[in-house]
Protein backbone atom coordinates (compact mmCIF):
# COMPACT_ATOMS: atom_id res chain seq x y z
CA UNK A 1 0.00 0.00 0.00
CA UNK A 2 1.00 3.74 -0.48
CA UNK A 3 1.63 5.95 2.31
CA UNK A 4 -0.52 5.34 5.50
CA UNK A 5 -1.40 8.95 5.37
CA UNK A 6 -3.09 9.08 2.33
CA UNK A 7 -7.09 9.14 2.25
CA UNK A 8 -8.31 6.56 0.77
CA UNK A 9 -10.72 6.77 -1.90
CA UNK A 10 -14.38 4.36 -1.97
CA UNK A 11 -17.65 4.77 -3.70
CA UNK A 12 -20.32 5.29 -0.81
CA UNK A 13 -22.60 2.30 -0.65
CA UNK A 14 -26.06 0.93 0.89
CA UNK A 15 -24.86 0.61 5.04
CA UNK A 16 -21.08 -0.66 3.32
CA UNK A 17 -19.73 -4.21 4.74
CA UNK A 18 -18.15 -4.70 7.56
CA UNK A 19 -14.75 -4.36 5.79
CA UNK A 20 -15.15 -0.63 4.38
CA UNK A 21 -16.08 0.60 7.37
CA UNK A 22 -13.10 -1.09 9.20
CA UNK A 23 -11.76 1.34 6.31
CA UNK A 24 -13.58 4.28 7.13
CA UNK A 25 -12.23 4.06 10.99
CA UNK A 26 -9.04 3.67 10.59
CA UNK A 27 -7.90 6.07 7.43
CA UNK A 28 -8.94 9.46 6.05
CA UNK A 29 -11.78 9.00 3.23
CA UNK A 30 -12.73 10.98 0.04
CA UNK A 31 -15.93 9.64 -1.75
CA UNK A 32 -16.16 9.28 -5.59
CA UNK A 33 -18.14 11.34 -6.76
CA UNK A 34 -18.12 11.11 -10.69
CA UNK A 35 -17.89 7.52 -11.84
CA UNK A 36 -20.88 5.73 -13.62
CA UNK A 37 -23.29 3.67 -12.33
CA UNK A 38 -22.57 0.03 -12.74
CA UNK A 39 -25.02 -2.81 -11.56
CA UNK A 40 -24.29 -5.87 -9.12
CA UNK A 41 -22.22 -3.60 -7.23
CA UNK A 42 -22.57 -2.54 -3.44
CA UNK A 43 -24.21 0.83 -4.34
CA UNK A 44 -27.83 -0.62 -4.44
CA UNK A 45 -26.98 -3.93 -2.25
CA UNK A 46 -26.14 -5.38 0.78
CA UNK A 47 -25.92 -8.40 2.76
CA UNK A 48 -27.54 -9.17 5.62
CA UNK A 49 -27.93 -12.93 7.92
CA UNK A 50 -32.07 -14.40 8.44
CA UNK A 51 -32.83 -17.00 9.45
CA UNK A 52 -32.67 -18.52 5.92
CA UNK A 53 -28.83 -17.35 5.63
CA UNK A 54 -27.32 -14.66 4.16
CA UNK A 55 -29.67 -12.53 2.23
CA UNK A 56 -29.19 -9.40 0.24
CA UNK A 57 -31.38 -6.51 0.22
CA UNK A 58 -31.37 -4.68 -3.03
CA UNK A 59 -32.98 -1.07 -4.43
CA UNK A 60 -34.85 -0.97 -7.63
CA UNK A 61 -33.56 2.14 -9.52
CA UNK A 62 -34.76 4.03 -12.04
CA UNK A 63 -33.27 2.95 -15.47
CA UNK A 64 -32.57 5.13 -18.16
CA UNK A 65 -33.45 4.70 -21.60
CA UNK A 66 -30.67 3.08 -23.85
CA UNK A 67 -30.04 6.01 -26.45
CA UNK A 68 -29.01 8.08 -22.99
CA UNK A 69 -26.34 5.64 -22.31
CA UNK A 70 -24.43 5.45 -19.08
CA UNK A 71 -25.60 7.08 -16.08
CA UNK A 72 -23.81 8.84 -13.80
CA UNK A 73 -24.19 7.78 -10.30
CA UNK A 74 -25.08 11.27 -8.28
CA UNK A 75 -28.07 11.21 -11.19
CA UNK A 76 -29.48 7.46 -10.03
CA UNK A 77 -32.50 7.95 -8.60
CA UNK A 78 -34.62 5.44 -6.45
CA UNK A 79 -37.80 3.42 -7.96
CA UNK A 80 -39.67 4.60 -4.48
CA UNK A 81 -42.93 3.50 -7.04
CA UNK A 82 -41.89 0.29 -5.17
CA UNK A 83 -42.41 -0.03 -1.37
CA UNK A 84 -38.92 -1.53 -0.79
CA UNK A 85 -38.31 0.81 2.15
CA UNK A 86 -40.69 -0.92 4.29
CA UNK A 87 -39.72 -4.28 3.06
CA UNK A 88 -36.02 -3.98 3.91
CA UNK A 89 -37.23 -2.45 6.67
CA UNK A 90 -39.70 -5.17 7.91
CA UNK A 91 -36.41 -7.93 6.98
CA UNK A 92 -34.01 -6.24 9.49
CA UNK A 93 -36.66 -6.52 11.78
CA UNK A 94 -37.71 -9.72 11.17
CA UNK A 95 -33.79 -10.64 11.55
CA UNK A 96 -32.27 -9.05 14.21
CA UNK A 97 -35.28 -8.04 16.38
CA UNK A 98 -33.90 -10.96 18.82
CA UNK A 99 -30.32 -9.54 18.44
CA UNK A 100 -28.73 -7.84 21.80
CA UNK A 101 -28.72 -4.02 20.08
CA UNK A 102 -31.62 -3.68 18.00
CA UNK A 103 -34.08 -1.78 19.83
CA UNK A 104 -31.44 0.65 21.26
CA UNK A 105 -30.33 1.87 17.56
CA UNK A 106 -33.62 1.04 16.11
CA UNK A 107 -34.75 4.76 16.36
CA UNK A 108 -31.25 5.93 14.76
CA UNK A 109 -31.85 3.77 11.62
CA UNK A 110 -35.92 3.41 10.87
CA UNK A 111 -35.96 7.49 9.72
CA UNK A 112 -34.05 6.30 6.54
CA UNK A 113 -37.05 4.28 5.46
CA UNK A 114 -39.80 6.70 6.21
CA UNK A 115 -37.78 9.44 4.54
CA UNK A 116 -38.84 10.46 0.59
CA UNK A 117 -35.11 10.31 -0.69
CA UNK A 118 -34.94 10.41 -4.39
CA UNK A 119 -31.05 10.51 -5.18
CA UNK A 120 -29.55 6.78 -4.48
CA UNK A 121 -25.99 8.34 -4.08
CA UNK A 122 -27.29 11.06 -1.15
CA UNK A 123 -28.97 7.98 0.29
CA UNK A 124 -26.17 5.56 0.50
CA UNK A 125 -24.12 8.66 2.15
CA UNK A 126 -27.33 9.20 4.59
CA UNK A 127 -26.84 5.39 5.90
CA UNK A 128 -23.01 5.48 6.35
CA UNK A 129 -23.09 9.11 7.56
CA UNK A 130 -26.07 7.44 10.51
CA UNK A 131 -24.04 4.25 11.47
CA UNK A 132 -21.22 7.08 11.76
CA UNK A 133 -23.62 9.08 14.07
CA UNK A 134 -24.18 5.45 16.19
CA UNK A 135 -20.78 4.59 16.79
CA UNK A 136 -19.45 8.55 17.18
CA UNK A 137 -16.94 8.35 14.14
CA UNK A 138 -16.14 11.71 12.33
CA UNK A 139 -18.01 11.61 8.95
CA UNK A 140 -16.22 12.65 5.89
CA UNK A 141 -17.28 15.21 3.77
CA UNK A 142 -14.70 15.19 1.05
CA UNK A 143 -15.77 14.44 -2.23
CA UNK A 144 -13.61 14.15 -5.39
CA UNK A 145 -13.78 17.00 -8.14
CA UNK A 146 -13.54 15.10 -11.34
CA UNK A 147 -12.92 11.19 -12.41
CA UNK A 148 -9.70 9.85 -12.41
CA UNK A 149 -8.50 6.28 -13.69
CA UNK A 150 -5.62 6.63 -11.85
CA UNK A 151 -5.68 8.56 -8.93
CA UNK A 152 -2.71 10.62 -7.96
CA UNK A 153 -3.32 12.31 -4.70
CA UNK A 154 -5.94 9.51 -2.88
CA UNK A 155 -5.11 5.32 -2.63
CA UNK A 156 -7.66 4.04 -4.92
CA UNK A 157 -10.04 1.14 -2.83
CA UNK A 158 -12.81 1.80 -5.42
CA UNK A 159 -12.56 -2.22 -5.60
CA UNK A 160 -14.36 -2.26 -2.53
CA UNK A 161 -17.73 -1.59 -4.52
CA UNK A 162 -17.63 -4.53 -6.34
CA UNK A 163 -20.09 -6.93 -4.82
CA UNK A 164 -18.68 -10.10 -6.70
CA UNK A 165 -15.28 -9.37 -5.43
CA UNK A 166 -14.30 -11.76 -2.59
CA UNK A 167 -12.00 -9.67 -0.38
CA UNK A 168 -8.99 -11.70 1.49
CA UNK A 169 -10.57 -10.94 4.77
CA UNK A 170 -9.80 -12.81 7.96
CA UNK A 171 -12.27 -11.41 10.45
CA UNK A 172 -12.53 -12.59 14.42
CA UNK A 173 -16.06 -14.14 14.74
CA UNK A 174 -18.93 -12.65 17.19
CA UNK A 175 -21.87 -13.79 18.16
CA UNK A 176 -24.98 -13.62 14.87
CA UNK A 177 -28.13 -13.92 15.67
CA UNK A 178 -28.37 -17.47 13.47
CA UNK A 179 -24.78 -18.25 14.46
CA UNK A 180 -25.88 -21.74 15.32
CA UNK A 181 -27.77 -22.18 12.48
CA UNK A 182 -25.54 -21.55 9.53
CA UNK A 183 -22.50 -20.73 11.41
CA UNK A 184 -20.20 -17.82 11.58
CA UNK A 185 -20.63 -15.78 7.96
CA UNK A 186 -17.91 -12.78 7.61
CA UNK A 187 -18.14 -9.11 6.09
CA UNK A 188 -22.25 -8.72 6.01
CA UNK A 189 -22.88 -5.26 6.15
CA UNK A 190 -22.20 -3.21 9.26
CA UNK A 191 -25.70 -3.37 10.42
CA UNK A 192 -25.31 -7.16 11.37
CA UNK A 193 -22.11 -5.99 13.56
CA UNK A 194 -24.15 -2.94 14.87
CA UNK A 195 -26.59 -5.08 16.02
CA UNK A 196 -25.20 -8.05 17.48
CA UNK A 197 -22.00 -6.23 18.95
CA UNK A 198 -23.66 -2.63 19.87
CA UNK A 199 -20.85 -0.53 21.76
CA UNK A 200 -18.08 -3.61 20.95
CA UNK A 201 -18.52 -2.27 17.30
CA UNK A 202 -16.11 0.57 16.86
CA UNK A 203 -12.89 -2.15 18.81
CA UNK A 204 -14.27 -4.86 16.48
CA UNK A 205 -13.40 -1.85 13.46
CA UNK A 206 -10.42 -0.74 14.80
CA UNK A 207 -9.20 -4.12 15.16
CA UNK A 208 -9.88 -5.37 11.85
CA UNK A 209 -6.76 -6.15 9.61
CA UNK A 210 -7.64 -3.99 6.42
CA UNK A 211 -4.96 -5.48 4.80
CA UNK A 212 -6.90 -6.23 1.79
CA UNK A 213 -5.79 -2.27 0.72
CA UNK A 214 -2.98 -4.09 -0.74
CA UNK A 215 -4.18 -6.00 -3.30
Amino acid sequence: MKSTNQQILIHPTYFPSIATFAVLKQKEMVWEAHDNFQKQTYRNRCYICTDKGKHMLNIPIKHVGGHEGRQKYTDVELDNTYDWKKVHWRTLETAYRTSPFFEFYEDDIKPLYEGDQSSLYEFNLATIQAISDCLGLEFSKHTTSSYELQPKDSFDARFLVEAKKKLPVKMEPYTQVFGERHGFIPNLSILDLLFNEGTNTLSYLKNQSIDFLNV
